[in-house]
């Protein structure tokens, strides 16, 4: 069975630090860009960053941009997501996908079709 699988979230203080890990299981993510995105209760699933296959290609979102930071390890099969200086409007599902990494997988407007594995999704929470 090809699924991914998110994990490495909980509940953080503000100002705290998280890493999310999404494992390839039953395929290989070598040949995949690999995006994140969360959703919020009550609003859309939105981009947060992307990886390219190559791993040389990476983009944020505006609101994560200097706090995240998306690698991958091909020998791990995995890809992360470190988390830092974390803030309440953080809060959410996050979701890791194959698909496409360019400036139109972040934010609102990506392309669902163009995703074709997602995970189970791992809750972030901060809150003091």
């Amino acid at each position: 069975q090809l699924q991914l699988v998110e994990s490495g979230g909980g509940l953080v203080q503000p100002g705290g630090s998280l890493r999310l890990s999404c494992a390839g299981s039953g395929f290989t993510l070598d040949y995949y860009a690999i995006g994140w995105f969360r959703q919020a209760p009550g609003k859309e699933r939105e981009g947060v960053s992307c990886i390219s296959s190559s791993g040389t290609t990476t983009y944020y979102a505006d609101s994560v941009q200097g706090r995240f930071t998306i690698s991958r390890d091909n020998a791990k099969n995995t890809v992360y997501l470190q988390m830092n200086s974390l803030r309440p409007e953080d809060t959410a599902v996050y979701y890791c996908a194959t698909g496409a990494c360019t400036y139109y997988s972040i934010g609102t407007n990506y392309t669902p079709g163009e995703y074709e594995y997602w995970g189970q999704g791992t809750q972030v929470t901060v809150s003091s």
